[in-house]
């Protein structure tokens, strides 16, 4: 049995906190607050200990990748990708939920959030698969499941907090992440011709609405080439930042950094649309977006040093061993926890309170750290889609101006083909580990 100690006061107020709709951030922080007065700690430890929490070089990747993934969105990068995926595979039956599939998956190697994806590539999508006879709430919840596979994607922000939690290779963690990620997209195409609606609109006329360039009304390949050359350079990103991280030439960290200065390079020396404006624009975007993110890492150290000082880990861990010899049951319970905690924070917050527990009970049943992680990323990848309160729906629900039951009855069938996948990858390590034994 449990005592009401310091640290599972801590966690009570955190979720009171929580209910009152304060900011995730300073419900860590109050919390934690609380919980060293009182373990009879003073104030004085504060500074030291936010200090030690974000003063890692790992987490420099998390603002610089913020911030390439809203540059390609400002600087038109991200639309000429969109526009070549349209003329690739849009104008086959039902082509425009095959192109919302792969822009997602493919925005994943360069945005690394869920949230800020479905606000950047969203309107497009949704707009092109409406002309295509989707439902905008099924579209909505394609956008939703798409976007939140950018966690499990590489380069993928919350791949790099597991890595800094974990203390695991984050280079191995992109690498395993890849066919997963793969698999959970390839589950999604499955998914479409269980509930494609209404009728397309066929033809030139559609390519037009779709894809309203110069060359709209020209046969295939002679559309094709010139939206290839106009995206090349946006295509090039992921092979830019996975090729370099995968041969050796820069780590995880330094990648964020180069994305952004391509994405700068091609902006302004390329494409030319690189302003002052609209520079400007994207830093204080991205600014905001990264303050967010670091305010919850600084407040969870502390909520981390409580939780250890308290020996919370101790106590759960063992209690979650506890509740069953079958490897299999333990991990199905770390699942729904995960699943459930994702539909009412987001996956960082999630990170830093719950795998400080769940990490020693994986060390103790032998499992390989970063198969765990990329299962621990499936999982909140769905919660960011997952009723009644994920993150991604009320985005796309704001996007769409759609009820918020609307979207998330869109997104149910892409919910049931997740968890099927999320099943595989738990059950077959080994696609989490194939490309890693095969570059050794």
């Amino acid at each position: 049995m449990f005592d009401l100690g310091a640290g599972t006061q801590m966690l009570i107020l955190f979720f009171i906190l929580l209910v009152l709709r304060l900011p995730v951030a300073f419900a860590l922080g109050l919390s934690a607050l609380y919980a060293m007065w009182m373990l009879g700690f003073g104030l004085d430890l504060v500074g030291d200990l936010i200090a030690a929490g974000v003063a890692k070089f790992s987490l420099l990747a998390i603002p610089f990748f913020i911030l390439a993934g809203v540059l390609m969105g400002s600087l038109g990068i991200a639309e000429r990708m969109i526009r070549f995926f349209r003329v690739l595979i849009g104008s086959l039956p039902g082509g425009m939920g095959v192109v919302g599939t792969v822009v997602c998956l493919f925005w994943g190697a360069v945005s690394g959030s869920g949230p800020a994806s479905v606000a950047a590539i969203g309107p497009l999508i949704i707009k092109g698969m409406e002309e295509d006879g989707y439902s905008r709430a099924f579209a909505a919840g394609l956008v939703c499941t798409g976007a939140a596979l950018s966690i499990v994607i590489p380069p993928s922000i919350g791949l790099v907090i597991y890595g800094v939690i974990a203390e695991t290779s984050i280079s191995q963690l992109f690498i395993a992440a890849i066919i997963p990620g793969l698999c959970m997209g390839i589950l999604m195409l499955a998914t479409l011709p269980f509930a494609k609606t209404g009728t397309a609109v066929s033809g030139t006329s559609r390519l037009e609405r779709l894809m309203p360039t110069p060359y709209a009304d020209r046969p295939y390949l002679q559309r094709l080439w010139p939206a290839f050359l106009e995206s090349f350079w946006g295509l090039m990103t992921p092979v830019v930042i996975l090729g370099g991280i995968y041969s050796g030439a820069f780590t995880p960290t330094e990648a964020a950094l180069v994305a952004t200065v391509y994405a700068l390079g091609v902006g302004g020396l390329v494409y030319r649309t690189l302003t002052v404006a609209k520079l400007y624009a994207s830093l204080t975007e991205a600014a905001a977006s990264s303050a967010v993110v670091m305010l919850v890492v600084a407040y969870a150290s502390l909520f981390g040093w409580v939780v250890t000082v308290d020996d919370l880990i101790g106590q759960y861990s063992s209690a979650l061993l506890g509740i069953s010899d079958n490897q299999w049951v333990i991990l199905l319970v770390i699942m729904v926890v995960l699943l459930v905690a994702g539909m009412f924070m987001d996956a960082i917050t999630i990170m830093f309170i719950c795998l400080p527990i769940f990490l020693p009970v994986a060390r103790e049943l032998g499992w390989d750290p970063v198969w765990f992680g990329i299962v621990v990323m499936i999982n909140l990848a769905i919660g960011l889609f997952t009723p009644p309160v994920g993150i991604n729906l009320y985005v796309a629900a704001n996007v769409t101006r759609l009820p918020l039951e609307r979207v998330a009855r869109g997104a149910a069938p892409f919910l049931v083909t997740a968890l099927i996948g999320l099943a595989i990858v738990s059950a077959v390590p080994g696609l989490s580990s194939m490309l890693i034994k095969a570059m050794e």
